[in-house]
C-alpha cells in the first residue's frame, strides 16, 4: 500500500511539474514594456448660449453636461491626468472678435482632485460664442510634452462661429504635427451642419464621432473614452518620406507618422541584417471628400531601384482609410561580418480630390517598422496556437501514457498475488 501511494505521489509530483513548464516555458522572455508617461486628458465643453436650450431629457444640454463631467470624474482611473476647459464661458457682449478668444482652462491638466474639479464644474453657466478653433488649438497646447497617450474630448451643441479659422483645419494642423494626440467629438442634438464638422474634426485625428440625445449616452460615452486612455498604446513618431530612396530618413522597428499629397511617392530606408524579416504595413487616411476608384501601393525595393516584394489595395469611393502590408525575409549569411541590406519602402496612393476640396496639407500617414529575428526560430513559431508550450504538452501526453500502462501492469501483479495466496 506505503509502495502505491509513493508511487502514485510521484506521478502526481511529475504531471504537476510538466503542467508548470508549459504555464511558464522555458526561456520566456519577461514583458519589456517601455515606460510611457502618464495618459492625458482633456475635456472642451462648449458653454455659450445655445447650451441653455431644454431639450435633453426635460432639463437644460449645460445640466445634462455637468451630470456627465460630475459621474465621469468619479470614475476617471487614478493614473490619467484629466483637465477641463471651456469655450463661451465668460464674454456676454456682441463684440465678435473678443467672442473668439473666449476659451479658458477651467481646470488644469494633471493629477485628479474630484472636489476641487466638480466645485469648478458648478460654477458654470451658458454664455457666449463657440470658438472650436482657438479652444481645440488651446487644448493642444495644455497637452503638450510627454510620451504618453493625450486625448481631446470635445462636446458641442452647434457649430463654430469663429470663421474663417475652421476647426476641421484646426484638427489636421494639429494632426500634421505627428504628437499622437486624438480629437473625439460628441454633438448634443446636432443638426446636419454641428454633425457633419463635428465629424470631420474626429476624422482628422482618427478621433470618433457620437451623436447625444440623452444624458445617459453622454455620461457612458465621455467615460468610455477618458478610460480609453488609460489603455497602453504606442506614440507613433513624426518622420517625412523624401522623394526619392537615397535622401530617404532611416527608420528602426516602431509606428510612424507622415502626410504625404495626392498622388505623391515617398521613400523611407530600413536597414535588415541577414537572418532578419522586415514586416511593414502602411495605411492612408482619405480624411477629405476623394475622388472614386483610388489605390496604396507600399513597395520594398533595392537602392539601384529593383522591386523586391509589394502590398496594395484599392478602394471605391468611401471617406475612410485604405491599409497594406508587406514581409521581406532577409537569407542567412555564412558571413558572420556580412552587412546589412539597405532596402526602401515607396508608400505612393492613387487618391485625387474631389471639386473644390483641398489638396494641403497631405492626407494622414501611418507607417509601421518592425524588424524581427527570422520566423525559423522556435521563437517566432506559434505551432498550432501552443508556441514553446507545444513540446511540453506532448510530454505531458506521453507521460500519462506511460503512467497508465505501469499502473495496469501494477494492478495486475497486485491481483496476481492475491490470487496466488
Amino acid at each position: 500500500m506505503i509502495t502505491r501511494q509513493r508511487l502514485a505521489a510521484g506521478v502526481c509530483a511529475l504531471l504537476a511539474a510538466l503542467t508548470a513548464g508549459i504555464a511558464f516555458p522555458t526561456g520566456a522572455v519577461a514583458d519589456e514594456t517601455a515606460e510611457q508617461a502618464a495618459p492625458k486628458v482633456e475635456l472642451v465643453l462648449d458653454v455659450s448660449g445655445s447650451m441653455r436650450a431644454r431639450d435633453i431629457d426635460g432639463g437644460s444640454r449645460m445640466s445634462a453636461a455637468k451630470q456627465a463631467f460630475n459621474e465621469v470624474l468619479d470614475a476617471t482611473p487614478e493614473e490619467v491626468q484629466l483637465g477641463i476647459r471651456t469655450l463661451g464661458a465668460n464674454y456676454r457682449g456682441n463684440d465678435r472678435k473678443t467672442g473668439c478668444k473666449d476659451t479658458a482652462q477651467l481646470y488644469p491638466v494633471g493629477t485628479l482632485d474630484r472636489t476641487e474639479a466638480k466645485t469648478a464644474v458648478a460654477t458654470l453657466t451658458p454664455t457666449g460664442w463657440t470658438p472650436i478653433g482657438p479652444a481645440l488649438l488651446k487644448a493642444a497646447d495644455d497637452l503638450d510634452g510627454g510620451n504618453g497617450t493625450r486625448r481631446i474630448v470635445l462636446i458641442s451643441d452647434g457649430e463654430d462661429t469663429c470663421q474663417p479659422l475652421d476647426p476641421c483645419e484646426v484638427a489636421r494642423e494639429i494632426a500634421a504635427k505627428g504628437i499622437g494626440l486624438t480629437i473625439d467629438t460628441l454633438g448634443l442634438v446636432p443638426d446636419a451642419k454641428t454633425r457633419d464638422q463635428l465629424s470631420c474634426i474626429a476624422d482628422a485625428t482618427g478621433g470618433t464621432y457620437t451623436s447625444v440625445q440623452h444624458k445617459e449616452e453622454l455620461t457612458d460615452r465621455v467615460g468610455q473614452l477618458v478610460k480609453r486612455a488609460a489603455d497602453p498604446v504606442v506614440t507613433p513618431v513624426a518622420v517625412e518620406g523624401a522623394a526619392a530612396c537615397t535622401s530617404a530618413p532611416a527608420l528602426k522597428s516602431g509606428l510612424y507618422t507622415d502626410r504625404e499629397e495626392f498622388g505623391q511617392h515617398r521613400y523611407y530606408r530600413v536597414d535588415v541584417k541577414p537572418g532578419q524579416e522586415l514586416r511593414a504595413s502602411v495605411s492612408v487616411a482619405a480624411d477629405r471628400e476623394v475622388n472614386p476608384d483610388y489605390g496604396v501601393l507600399l513597395r520594398a525595393v533595392t537602392v539601384h531601384g529593383r522591386e523586391i516584394v509589394r502590398g496594395e489595395a484599392a478602394g471605391n469611393g468611401r471617406t475612410d482609410a485604405i491599409s497594406t502590408g508587406l514581409r521581406y525575409p532577409k537569407a542567412e549569411s555564412d558571413d558572420e561580418n556580412a552587412p546589412a541590406e539597405t532596402v526602401c519602402l515607396q508608400v505612393s496612393n492613387s487618391f485625387s480630390a474631389a471639386s473644390g476640396v483641398k489638396a494641403a496639407p497631405g492626407m494622414p500617414v501611418e507607417l509601421t517598422v518592425d524588424v524581427v529575428d527570422g520566423p525559423d526560430q522556435a521563437s517566432d513559431v506559434a505551432s498550432f496556437g501552443l508556441g514553446r508550450g507545444w513540446w511540453l504538452l506532448g510530454a505531458l501526453v506521453l507521460t500519462g501514457f506511460l503512467a497508465g500502462l505501469l499502473w495496469g501492469w501494477l494492478s495486475r501483479l497486485r491481483i496476481a498475488v492475491w490470487r496466488t495466496n
